[in-house]
């Protein structure tokens, strides 16, 4: 392996490989994160739960996915990448597996919920993180957008078909084809990737030979995870960020990606049609997040950040409004869609800009936390709504208005003196 990369050093550089396995790996747990949305009416069905009761283990399983972020970081830097995304993909195989046998809500919520939460969560976005942090010098910003990106393709790749099958065979053939895209990509993650580009003798992509190879870590992954939130929880810039992410992850994954298959199911969308909705959401937010990654190369990512979270809000609380027609719909799925996901790329921007390469991916972690806190909230508490009201009307209002606001607070982000952590490590330096 060492050999060929040196070979295709001066052709394509070994990171973009890792790139490609990492896309593919962030793709398969996409579609296991974006499967219980399908899941949620054939089981209503099948069980005669509540899309209350379905909503906690979704939540939990959202809430999960978004804590595991830091820890994850901290032990891809103690065991390695490749070691911890195999632990983490069989995991996930496993427990959707065995999932196929449960008959009582607690058995949903300690599969679904909690060990595919645990699972998805270590292969998640923070994996695209430690990958651009340790691989790329260049093209940071781009390499972000693709694998931000990667979480769209999963819905455009899983959705439609696996509401075809559940609506034609039942969850069950669902749950199986699920742990079999995560095991399939077992192997190929110890075949191809690799922890850094010097264990291929390389340096990273557009790196000058100034950089040092990353060490491995012989700290306890949580106290590293504890030690970065106590030292980045100091600067204001880190609540601001994680802010504005909580309201990324109500207004997305825990709103428009857990609900509106059945919110369009209310209003006599048959289920395949509300997912072929969200996966054309996916075409246009793989357009938008990797577009997002090459702005955030360019543009102030706080500028870029208003308008996407504006943006957002705005559609957010058109939809309600639309009538559910197939025109008002489809233009909901461009407009949302090109904005799913665009704020990961600059977020990850300033978080590097403010606190520095080495602790980006740890912190990085607790911000997805922050959006899977809010992705959580929004899918026990859509539920909820659904449940006791009969409409998402005032879930999809309250997270447009929550967009609405964010937009405006992130055009604060940097303005303290010094900048962050980085800031007062530099202003340290001087002295």
């Amino acid at each position: 392996m060492q050999a060929i990369a040196r070979r295709s050093e001066g052709r394509l550089h070994y990171g973009w490989v890792v790139v490609g396995i990492t896309f593919l790996a962030l793709l398969a747990a996409a579609g296991v994160r974006a499967t219980p949305s399908v899941l949620i009416v054939p089981l209503e069905q099948s069980f005669g739960w509540t899309r209350g009761t379905i909503s906690v283990a979704i939540a939990v399983n959202i809430f999960l996915y978004g804590l595991m972020g830091p820890f994850a970081a901290a032990l891809m830097q103690r065991i390695g990448i490749r070691r911890t995304v195999m632990l983490a993909l069989g995991l996930m195989a496993a427990t959707i597996a065995a999932s196929t046998f449960i008959s009582a809500p607690w058995q949903l919520m300690l599969t679904w919920g909690v060990l595919i939460g645990l699972g998805s969560g270590t292969v998640a976005l923070v994996l695209g993180a430690t990958i651009v942090s340790r691989w790329f010098t260049a093209r940071r910003g781009l390499v972000m957008g693709i694998l931000t990106a990667s979480t769209a393709t999963g819905q455009l790749v899983f959705l439609p078909m696996l509401a075809s099958v559940a609506e034609s065979a039942g969850w069950k053939p669902v749950a199986w084809i699920a742990a079999g895209v995560a095991a399939a990509m077992v192997p190929l993650v110890a075949l191809f990737m690799r922890d850094d580009p010097r264990d291929v003798g390389l340096r990273p992509y557009g790196d000058d030979g100034a950089s040092t190879a990353a060490a491995q870590s012989q700290a306890n992954p949580a106290v590293v995870a504890l030690s970065v939130l106590a030292r980045a929880s100091r600067s204001r810039d880190f609540w601001l960020l994680f802010a504005s992410f909580f309201v990324c992850g109500l207004s997305t994954n825990g709103l428009i990606g857990t609900h509106l298959i059945a919110a369009c199911f209310d209003q006599g969308i048959p289920e395949v049609r509300a997912a072929s909705l969200l996966a054309m959401m996916g075409i246009f937010d793989l357009i938008g997040t990797t577009l997002s990654g090459w702005l955030s190369d360019r543009y102030d990512s706080r500028w870029l950040l208003f308008w996407y979270y504006g943006l957002r809000g705005i559609s957010l609380v058109f939809l309600p409004y639309s009538g559910f027609t197939f025109y008002g719909l489809t233009l909901f799925a461009v407009f949302y869609g090109l904005d799913w996901i665009a704020t990961v790329p600059p977020t990850v921007r300033l978080i590097g800009d403010n606190f520095g390469k080495q602790d980006t991916p740890v912190i990085f972690g607790w911000v997805l936390a922050g959006h899977q806190m809010g992705a959580a909230v929004a899918a026990f508490g859509a539920g909820t709504l659904r449940t006791e009201l009969g409409s998402y009307l005032e879930a999809f209002v309250i997270a447009g208005i929550a967009c609405i606001l964010t937009a405006i607070m992130v055009l604060w982000i940097g303005r303290a003196k010094p900048l962050g952590l980085r800031g007062r490590q530099q202003a340290a330096a001087g002295a």
